[in-house]
């Protein structure tokens, strides 16, 4: 019995060696201190996180992918036969078709319609600037900057709506701003060809007309020289053209080429030098073959293809930021509500 409590005693007396009944105060690593000084309740910003609000009040929506519906209703099929759409999608006020006084065409004018309000370029970009990244903000003034309305594009009587957004899609890649789609047949259905486009649709200037003499005209009016691609004997070489002056891009159909009437009304033929034993391109890679020698030639010989100055490219940046989602209509609806109200308070 002695024996046995001498061994507990033994025991207890050990074990309270190991322990610190007054232990010294411990701190974590500065690294660690740092993260835990954050509340573990901290709000975590919405725009990482997307929740339902319940609010019966009404709230502009921060910006955020198209819905499914938005991106439907875009597709290059959709808009080449719903007009009233292909409008919509312009968001500052368009000058009208035809601008003799105008010695270099520019579509805008410096102004947005908000209701019976009106906001500038600048105040557009004010409202809808901040609620991009910067990132997107970046890519969106890159793009401005290499884009350009000396060269355009119009597709004549094309088919496949395949075709036409694969053009559409170089269009937008080598900076060309506007692209014009001349008695596109709407009789037939076609698959979706968002995939081929790749959306570029949404960024392009797009303007539909019934023939090509209605096109011409308008286009002659702006300034452009009409070049039509077409192989013959009268045809120029892409290779030799002056690319400096304001030219319209013209390609038709798969099989039929372009048409009598647009060889007869365009101011000249152009040719791609073929090398090999097929005569002709499928048209979407011809009409990417001669923007992309256009932009070429421009950028040796002028320095660069963009061209626009300082004024054009404040409201071309205007109009992407109004494209870029539909929210961005909303805040910049907002923002004209605010400014009217401010201008109705009285000064002190």
């Amino acid at each position: 019995m002695i024996a046995c409590n001498t061994l507990i005693r033994a025991h207890l007396s050990n074990l309270r060696c190991k322990l610190d009944l007054n232990p010294k105060p411990f701190f974590f690593p500065l690294s660690l201190r740092l993260l835990t000084s954050v509340p573990l309740c901290n709000r975590i910003s919405s725009c990482r996180i997307r929740t339902r609000s319940f609010s019966a009040i009404p709230e502009v929506a921060p910006l955020e992918d198209e819905s499914l519906e938005d991106l439907a209703k875009d597709t290059v099929e959709h808009l080449l036969t719903h007009q009233d759409d292909v409008a919509r999608l312009m968001k500052m006020e368009r000058r009208s078709g035809m601008d003799i006084h105008s010695k270099r065409w520019f579509p805008y004018l410096d102004r947005f319609k908000c209701g019976s309000e009106s906001l500038n370029s600048r105040e557009v970009i004010e409202a809808v600037a901040p609620v991009l990244m910067e990132e997107r903000k970046e890519r969106l003034k890159r793009v401005v900057r290499n884009r350009s309305y000396s060269v355009c594009l119009v597709v004549e009587g094309l088919c496949d709506f395949g075709n036409v957004s694969a053009t559409f899609r170089s269009a937008d890649a080598l900076g060309l701003q506007s692209v014009h789609v001349v008695s596109c047949d709407s009789s037939k259905r076609y698959r979706e060809n968002r995939h081929v486009s790749m959306g570029a649709e949404k960024w392009l200037d797009i303007e539909l007309w019934n023939s090509p003499k209605e096109c011409f005209k308008v286009l002659k009016s702006r300034g452009y020289r009409i070049a039509t691609t077409h192989v013959g004997m009268d045809a120029v070489s892409i290779y030799d053209m002056d690319w400096s002056r304001p030219t319209a891009i013209v390609v038709g159909n798969e099989n039929r080429g372009i048409s009598d009437e647009a060889l007869e009304l365009s101011d000249l033929h152009c040719s791609i030098p073929m090398k090999g034993m097929v005569d002709s391109f499928n048209v979407s890679v011809a009409a990417g073959i001669v923007m992309h020698h256009a932009v070429c030639d421009r950028t040796m010989h002028l320095g660069c293809h963009g061209d626009l100055n300082e004024d054009e490219s404040q409201i071309l940046l205007a109009e992407f930021l109004l494209r870029h989602n539909n929210s961005s209509i909303s805040i910049a609806n907002e923002y004209a509500k605010r400014k009217a109200h401010m201008l109705l308070i009285p000064r002190l």
